[in-house]
């Protein structure tokens, strides 16, 4: 066939899909294609560059991106922390929120070889980057689904990370005997009545049991993971949460109540509340 437009086919891509996304992310979406199916990157576009061969790839992913499904679904990976994690329908795709959960783990956790516990693991995310982060670290993610443990374990072996992935359902079993110096979780924290504020994409696609919470008891994960974290931290542990913006205050008084010391609500880049962290004394 005869050469394109690198300049054009983009343009071209980014106004299809800002029939369903905002402009500046199609046109992120579309750079995202380009890099992986064409190597052609921004500085190639501003040189327009041409292409010789559209590969058929190409047009299948951008007719699944037009149909709604996320990109990171699309491509099979999403970028956390500076990785790549391979991702299905079965994981929620990594955030950057959680991205900021982990780094304030790293920053506040200096020590060598802690134990660490991340419950409701999903892709893994969260535990494969603080064992590649914490010298040392001896790490543990459990989850209800044996396709997102499946989904960690590919991902821990990808980026040659020791992680131990157990099937576990909080809601019912205990946690694994430890005892940890930390405990993590970014649980289903997203109530019923706020679907209609979520991107239709997300509601289609994404993993409902890692997401929803029933309007009646927002907080359920959060309590039974803290009281269960009583029984299983080390003196001086510390339990991290990703949280619900609107029950940052709420999810703090139930770590006090529970005996945890030192509760802080941590906010996002955005400024909203994102994240809670509570010291157990012992």
């Amino acid at each position: 066939m005869n050469s394109k437009s690198s300049r054009a086919l983009f343009k071209n891509y980014t106004q299809k899909l800002q029939d369903l996304y905002a402009t500046d992310e199609a046109i992120s979406q579309v750079q995202w294609l380009f890099e992986h199916f064409l190597m052609i990157y921004r500085k190639d576009l501003l040189l327009d560059k041409k292409i010789t061969a559209i590969p058929e790839g190409l047009e299948f992913a951008m007719s699944k991106l037009l149909s709604g499904t996320p990109i990171q679904y699309v491509l099979g990976k999403a970028h956390f922390y500076g990785r790549d994690f391979f991702v299905s329908p079965h994981v929620l795709i990594p955030r950057f929120e959680t991205e900021e959960l982990v780094h304030l783990i790293i920053g506040e956790n200096t020590f060598d070889a802690p134990n660490i516990l991340d419950v409701g693991t999903g892709s893994g995310c969260i535990p494969i980057t603080l064992w590649l982060e914490i010298p040392q670290s001896k790490v543990t993610g459990i989850d209800i689904s044996p396709e997102a443990i499946a989904v960690a374990s590919q991902n821990a072996g990808t980026l040659n990370a020791t992680v131990d992935f157990l099937q576990v359902d909080i809601l019912q079993d205990e946690i694994p005997t430890g005892p940890w110096d930390i405990i993590v979780s970014n649980p289903p924290y997203v109530r019923n009545l706020e679907k209609e504020a979520m991107h239709q994409n997300v509601l289609d696609h994404e993993p409902a049991l890692a997401l929803f919470v029933s309007d009646e008891d927002p907080l359920l994960f959060y309590r039974v993971i803290t009281q269960k974290s009583t029984r299983n931290l080390n003196a001086g542990g510390k339990l991290y949460f990703e949280i619900n913006e609107g029950f940052g205050p709420e999810t703090k008084l139930l770590l006090e109540q529970k005996g945890f010391v030192d509760v802080t609500i941590h906010r996002d880049l955005q400024g909203k509340n994102r994240m809670v962290r509570g010291t157990w004394l012992g």
